[in-house]
């Protein structure tokens, strides 16, 4: 039994974290694979929307803290260890990002620590009523310190000290309230709502969305004058594409477009 499936219908790719006796944890054998699929993703034309999603009761609880516990039996008491894994970690949630394809988090359970940050590093996420979503390594005596990158960047800061300092958990409904998620949709409808937005998402221009997906992350920290100018640059450059052009005498003569992508 693979440790993450991957299921492709159409041009939609869903991923399934599929290790459920330990929460879909992100053990080093779950980063791998993840890094694996996406690095292949990156390559893949065929595949417009990625559906990430979590096999038995939970989404994702983060880190695996038994295996955590055995690093630390190296000679240097696991830094080395800690310092790769959580580099691993980084480097497995920026490819999501830099991914063409948008990625959409389908959740359900809990999604804690880790795995809070990777449904803050998606770009959607839809989840059932009654998921709860936490940064609780407080409780335990370790800061989440890299889950609060992502969380830091998908809500206010209040808001983001206050989960990582308490260790409390958040309902659906809150995290969407708070930008977390995009909507929590009732359980039984879960898939089915994921499902048709990432069909949605698969029916636009391929070339348009992963310009506008690199442009969207790329202008996030720049100041207003700088993230204008460049994305007035990138929208010049989308205007050259054939089937932005094709798609714009398709608007106004009102028929459907002949798009090649």
């Amino acid at each position: 039994m693979a440790i993450l499936e991957r299921s492709d219908t159409g041009a939609i790719t869903r991923l399934t974290m599929n290790s459920p006796e330990r929460l879909n944890a992100l053990s080093d054998e779950m980063l791998a694979a993840l890094q694996a699929e996406f690095d292949a993703l990156r390559e893949d034309s065929s595949i417009r929307a990625v559906i990430l999603s979590g096999s038995g009761k939970a989404f994702c609880a983060g880190h695996d803290l038994k295996q955590m516990t055995q690093g630390r039996q190296a000679s240097d008491g696991g830094l080395s260890y800690f310092q790769d894994l959580f580099d691993r970690c980084a480097r497995m949630m920026m490819s999501i990002q830099s991914l063409p394809q948008p990625v959409i988090a389908q959740t359900h359970g809990i999604a804690t620590a880790a795995g809070c940050q990777l449904v803050a590093t998606c770009d959607l996420a839809i989840a059932a009523e009654g998921t709860r979503f936490g940064v609780n390594g407080v409780n335990i005596g370790l800061f989440c310190s890299t889950p609060m990158v992502a969380l830091s960047r998908n809500i206010s800061r209040k808001q983001a000290f206050e989960m990582l300092t308490t260790g409390d958990f958040i309902t659906a409904e809150r995290a969407a309230e708070l930008g977390l998620i995009n909507r929590a949709v009732p359980k039984e409808q879960l898939e089915e709502e994921t499902n048709a937005l990432a069909e949605k998402l698969a029916t636009k221009l391929s070339s348009a969305v992963k310009i506008g997906k690199g442009a969207f992350y790329q202008q996030l920290p720049m100041p207003v004058d700088q993230a204008y100018a460049y994305t007035a640059e990138v929208m010049a450059q989308n205007m050259m594409d054939r089937d932005t052009e094709e798609g714009i005498s398709a608007f106004i003569e009102k028929r459907p477009p002949d798009w090649r992508q």
